[in-house]
Parts: C-alpha cells; structure tokens; sequence
C-alpha cells in the first residue's frame, strides 16, 4: 500500500474526490466530495454532507472506495475505506469546521459541519496517468529545520519586543520565501486583534483591526488552531470578505495590509503559557506556498516568538519593577517647534479614538495613552516619560493595561511614524519615551 504521508497534498480539497458505494444489490453509486482530510498513516475523514443515498450505503456495509487528485501534481489514487466512528468533537472535527467556515459563506449556515466520519484506509493504490501533468516529487522532501534553526537563533538574540518582531518577519521573507507577513495583537478592550507589524505590503497598517472569529485571522485566534489554506481560487466570497476588511470594498480607519488576489494562506496563534499573545500570518499570490511541511516549521517560529514575546515583555516590567531604569528622566530639551503652529488633537473617550489635525491615527489603549502623554505635556512641558510611571499612573485606569503595556507602546509609535505628522514618540533608551512635537497641541474630548 503506498503511504499517505505521501499524498498529502491529495488532501488539500483543491480538486473535489469521488465517492463510490454500493446498495444491497451491488448497484454503484457515485457522487463528490469537497475534502478529504488527512488523520494519521492509516485513517482519512469525511464531512458528514453526503447525499442521502451515498450514507445509507455506507450505513449498511461501512465500505466506500475515494478517488483523491493532487492539485499539484495531477496525480491520482484509489482509497478503499472502511467505516470506523463518528465525531462530532476534538481535533479533527475543529479543523475540518474550520476549513470549511473558511471555504464557505459563514453567513449562509448551509455547510455548516455536521459529524465527521472516520475511515480506515485498507489500501492506497496509484491511478497511471497518460500524460502526468507535472513530475512526480520525491516521497520525502527536504525538511525546514536547518532554515528554523538559524531564524531562532536570530530571534533569540532579540533583547527586547519591537526588535524580536522585526527580526521574525525579516527573517521569513529572507529565509523562507514568505515575503508578505504580519503579526497581530491581542486587543484587550473590544476582543479582536490588532496588526502590530507587517512585511511586504505597500502600507504597513499598524493598528489595523481584526475581529475574533472573522477571517482566517480571527478563526485561528478564536479556536487557537493553526489554519493553512493552499489555494484560495476556490473560495471567491472569502477573499472578497478579505478585501473588505482591506479597505477595498469599505473604507475602514486603518486598513489591513492584504494582497489583493491571494491563493496560500496561514495563521498560527501565538500562545505562551496557555494565553493568546497574538497571530502569525503569511500569504503569497501562489498556491502550494505553505504545504506540510511549512506549517510545521513555522509551528516551531510561532511557538518560539510567542514564547520570546511574553519573557521579554514580562522581563522589561521587572526591570522597571526593581528599578533598573533611571530613576528620573533628564532635563527636557527646549522645544524647536514655533509657537504658532497648532496641533488639533481630538480625543473620544467612548473608544479612545484619537484624530490629530483631524486625521485618525488610533483608538483604544494606544488612543488613551497619547492623550495622557499630550495632557501632561501641556500642562507642565514634560516630555520625557518613564514606562515605570506609566504603569503605576494610577489616571489612566486601563483595562489589562499591566500585560498589554509593552506592544501598546511599540503599536503607537509605529503608527506615529507612519503617518510622520507633527508628534512622534521615540525610545529615548531602556524604559524611556520621548514625545517631540511640531507645534502646540489643542486638545478637544469629545463627550457622546
């Protein structure tokens, strides 16, 4: 019997499989399958969505025989497959559920997963094809471990969040080809996530929303499972949902960095000690850019910076716990700026949505923790502040603020700089900011 090891990209769902079954009489009956999903080395699942005539079939005798192609390469094989169990739970029901919510319209309901049904393989056998149409891969491919290898070490190196950040998304593009690439947040306040650093797209997007649940995205935070899609072409209402929430079909405060016509997809949720801290995605205009063997690699990178994210974001709070940052900031420098350039700052206290020049920059944490910074600046000058008061300014009465403290900061700079206006915020060194403005800041809070 040939492998399934072997065939796994047969499981894909790219090109539907083939169902056959047999009544009491012997008469075959034939319909298709949206996917068939890989389990171990002897057991495949089918989705619970047969025709009625197909389940009485394998109802009365458990025996069906599944042709599956490879949407790579072509090729064909026969799986003879006897009934064992239904699921309608565990790992293997999640994944499939997800799979499919993805594929399909969430809003219709029509697919939803039912049961999984799952089969034992009791042979595996090649269809010879006339004319193949690409070669045949080797059984076993090279392994991704020595590229795993140098980016962790790499990653390793990092001393603190925003650096370990950069060097994971610089080194997927450099070292595995991954050039479109973006890690989210957590947002504490609203429940979805935000987009804390991108790679490869013409817009960063930093602080761009996502939803839980919504998207790939949203899917693999909400379930906290992986989720790998290798070709997108047969999922044309998802990918219009994608460009939705882009900006492409809606204007959205800060649009999510997105390719506009991608075929590979993945998420992996960033998990440390059984909490979320954020999500890896990736993307390419390819299909087949992250097979099996490149979701297991990056198995290994996101359990690394989830790992990496929560030590040294928990490092540098006891750093300034213990007081091993300066203990007061330095004198503040003369601002350079005229005195007659205004700066409008707008602050909504319902979201924390904050507008400078009437130009959204963002909400929520980052929004308030501007607003203070600003507040204080005007009615003393200050501008030099320690992450240590922050924490312990009893004023801002944030939400989860104590764990979220580290990437809020990294978040608000980058959106800072990114729309280079008239105030930016720069780390002045260990557990210090710098604000710097253009002009005198106006601020306006708005009561709704």
């Amino acid at each position: 019997m040939i492998p399934l090891e072997g065939l796994r990209d047969s499981f894909e769902g790219i090109i539907p499989s083939i169902i056959a079954t047999a009544d009491a009489d012997g008469m075959p009956n034939i319909s298709y399958l949206s996917h068939v999903h890989y389990v171990d080395e002897g057991h495949v699942a089918l989705s619970d969505q047969f025709f009625s005539k197909t389940a009485a079939n394998v109802a009365r005798n458990g025996l069906a025989t599944v042709m599956v192609v490879d949407g790579y390469s072509g090729q064909q094989h026969m799986l003879d497959l006897a009934f064992e169990r239904s699921e309608t739970e565990g790992e293997t029901f999640e994944r499939m559920a997800i799979h499919l919510e993805i594929l399909e319209s969430r809003m219709s309901g029509i697919m939803k997963l039912r049961a999984v049904d799952i089969y034992r393989v009791e042979d595996c056998r090649a269809v010879p094809a006339a004319n193949p149409l690409v070669e045949p891969e080797p059984l076993f491919l090279p392994d991704l471990m020595g590229k795993v290898a140098r980016l962790t070490a790499r990653m390793s190196d990092c001393s603190d969040p925003e650096t370990l950040l950069d060097a994971t998304l610089e080194g997927l593009g450099e070292l595995f080809g991954y050039h479109n690439s973006m890690v989210l947040v957590p947002d504490g306040e609203r429940g979805g996530l935000t987009t804390i650093g991108s790679r490869g797209y013409d817009q960063f997007g930093f602080g761009a929303e996502v939803p839980a649940g919504r998207g790939i995205i949203g899917l693999a935070a909400e379930r906290r499972r992986n989720v790998r899609i290798t070709d997108l072409s047969r999922g044309l209402r998802y990918i219009k949902a994608v460009q939705a929430m882009a900006g492409v079909e809606d204007a959205t405060p800060i649009p999510l960095p997105a390719l506009e016509k991608p075929l590979s997809q993945i998420a992996l949720p960033l998990v440390a000690r059984g909490r979320l801290v954020g999500v890896l995605f990736s993307e390419a205009t390819e299909r087949f850019t992250f097979r099996h063997r490149d979701e297991e690699a990056l198995i290994v990178i996101a359990a690394h910076l989830a790992t990496a994210l929560s030590f040294l974001s928990e490092e540098r709070e006891r750093a300034e716990t213990n007081g091993r940052e300066k203990a007061e900031a330095p004198a503040d420098e003369a601002a350079s700026a005229p005195a007659d350039r205004r700066i409008a700052v707008r602050f909504y206290p319902r979201d924390g949505s904050l507008f400078i020049d009437d130009d959204y920059l963002i909400r929520g944490v980052p929004g308030r923790l501007l607003l203070h910074f600003l507040q204080d600046y005007a009615r003393t000058g200050k501008r030099d502040f320690l992450n240590r008061e922050i924490r312990r300014d009893r004023r801002l009465q944030l939400p989860d603020f104590k764990d979220n403290l580290e990437t809020r900061l990294i978040l608000l700079r980058r959106r800072l700089e990114e729309k280079a206006g008239p105030i930016t915020l720069e780390r002045a060194d260990r557990g210090r900011l710098r604000l710097t403005l253009a002009g005198r800041p106006e601020i306006e809070v708005v009561e709704e």
